[in-house]
């Protein structure tokens, strides 16, 4: 039973909304004064309480601010004949639950109650219920689903519910996980159905926006309009990791909000480098050998990303000043803001955020950051934290203070894996637990899409009998050397380069200043 303290100087006249309150089984404690009030606070444990603005001696507000400062968790619905923004604007300063007008009748009362005691295992009632009913809906969509914006209208519906249940701790979240599993099944068959089509020719009417025409797509036009464009990119960055940094950027920005495809594989050699350039990863190998680092090579995967940026304007035939930005730190950031006024003379600034990459390596690497990050809403938690107190919010916000527009993406998102795949290959096959490149290659063919013909596909042959396999939903391959330890090591890691509906359908913004 929850129990109430009401504190009213007029408390006699409310006895039919106290009765009220006790039938509907609530615990009501009454007295008529501040100053009693604060002594029960003292004696007694209680649930809510309600205080009346206007009594004498200590009034409701002052009232207020030493329950606040005594015990802050409990919620306190402030009742006033009051109407002046003043009293208000103080009574929600102090961090009040309700702000109720005279005269109130016993139902407001009943529902701010509700509302303030009960509305976590209301919301997490309806949530589930909510998802029972979409569950055949989702599932014929699963069934259904024969094109790409079928498959975004999904994955859009998936990560809704999967936040929704999230937020409620609800006992559904294990059936919309085997859902989730369903529909990666699925989702992989259609990729590898219609993938090759789309990468062989990009230009063909139908064929989705993939990684290469990013800027053809969303850059040029805006440029062609006279206007100076930020294009940041967070590298790892999935939907769900939007939809939970969005609502800091609403302040500032209006959204258009899109997906696209990322190419294969999802990883950041291949669809950030694709994404720079415009050009698929083979034609940049064959185009620029100087700027493309292969698989076995010591040197850095993205080095080349600004002299990328080049080429694909040099191309289009476009002058164009770029600058480009790469922050893998707090300090780096805090530079970029001291000198972001140097950069509002070019047409384009390329800013890449690398943390969210970061966080997903350290934690396959650091037990501490596993803990951290044991799910996807706690990565999701971690994102969210990373953008609320590193100087990432203050760039995007201060971009919008200069009124310019930003297109804010990614190369590929990253998938939570569970499912080792044995796969067998000589030593210059390359470490990736999401796709391997190698020319002798022994794995399960049932459980990979394959590609052994990497050149129709967009991708650097290191050998003639190259190969590329990619895992699918949360698969990641395992070497049978030391397969117990290696398999315990990375269950449950977050891992990219594969097919999913996480790594592939990534967000595509742009973000215009309010």
């Amino acid at each position: 039973m929850s129990k109430i303290l009401w504190a009213d100087d007029e408390i006699d006249l409310l006895k039919p909304h106290i009765m009220f309150l006790e039938a509907k089984g609530y615990d009501v404690v009454t007295c008529c004064s501040g100053a009693d009030a604060l002594a029960l606070v003292d004696e007694q444990a209680f649930d809510l309480i309600i205080l009346d603005e206007n009594m004498p001696g200590l009034t409701g507000l002052e009232t207020l601010h030493r329950i606040k400062l005594a015990s802050p968790h409990i919620p306190v619905v402030m009742i006033t004949k009051n109407e002046e923004e003043d009293i208000m604007d103080q009574a929600v300063g102090s961090n009040i639950a309700d702000y109720l007008i005279k005269p109130v009748n016993p139902k407001q009362i009943l529902s701010s109650i509700k509302k303030n005691l009960h509305s976590e295992r209301l919301v997490n009632e309806n949530t589930s219920t909510g998802y029972q009913r979409e569950f055949s809906r989702i599932s014929s969509m699963i069934g259904d689903a024969s094109s790409l914006p079928d498959w975004m209208e999904l994955y859009r519906l998936l990560v809704q519910w999967e936040m929704r249940l999230a937020d409620a701790d609800s006992a559904m979240d294990e059936l919309l996980r085997m859902q989730r599993i369903e529909a990666d099944s699925a989702f992989s068959k259609f990729i590898s159905r219609n993938y090759e089509s789309w990468v062989t020719d990009m230009s063909a009417p139908g064929t989705p926006l993939m990684s290469p025409g990013v800027f053809r797509s969303h850059v040029f036009p805006l440029l062609d309009a006279g206007e100076k464009v930020f294009f940041v990119l967070i590298d790892n960055f999935r939907l769900d990791q939007w939809v939970a940094i969005k609502p800091m950027l609403a302040e500032s920005f209006t959204f258009r909000e899109e997906l696209y495809c990322s190419i294969l594989p999802t990883a950041t050699q291949y669809a950030r480098n694709a994404i720079f350039s415009g050009l698929m990863p083979a034609d940049i190998a064959r185009q620029f050998p100087e700027l493309w680092v292969d698989e076995d090579s010591e040197e850095g995967k993205n080095i080349n990303e600004s002299p990328l940026i080049a080429t694909q304007f040099d191309r289009h035939r476009r002058k164009c000043r770029f600058s480009y930005t790469k922050i893998n730190d707090s300090s780096a950031g805090e530079k970029l803001l001291r000198e972001l006024s140097n950069l509002l003379c070019n047409d384009l600034n390329v800013i890449v955020f690398n943390f969210i990459d970061m966080l997903s390596h350290a934690r396959t690497e650091s037990r501490m950051i596993r803990e951290l990050a044991s799910s996807d809403a706690a990565y999701r938690s971690l994102t969210e934290s990373w953008f609320r107190h590193t100087p990432a919010i203050e760039i995007f916000r201060a971009i919008a203070a200069k009124g310019y527009k930003i297109i804010l993406t990614t190369d590929h998102g990253t998938v939570r894996v569970d499912r080792p795949v044995k796969v067998v290959g000589d030593r210059n096959t390359n470490t990736n637990l999401r796709y391997k490149v190698g020319k002798k290659l022994d794995y399960p063919g049932r459980d990979v899409y394959e590609i052994k013909n990497p050149g129709r596909f967009g991708l650097p042959a290191p050998n003639v009998s190259s190969t590329y396999i990619f895992a699918t939903g949360r698969d990641f391959f395992a070497y049978p050397n030391n397969y117990n330890h290696y398999v315990q090591y990375y269950d449950g890691t977050f891992q990219h380069g594969g097919i999913s509906l996480q790594e592939m359908l990534i967000p595509l913004v742009t973000l215009s200043p309010k």
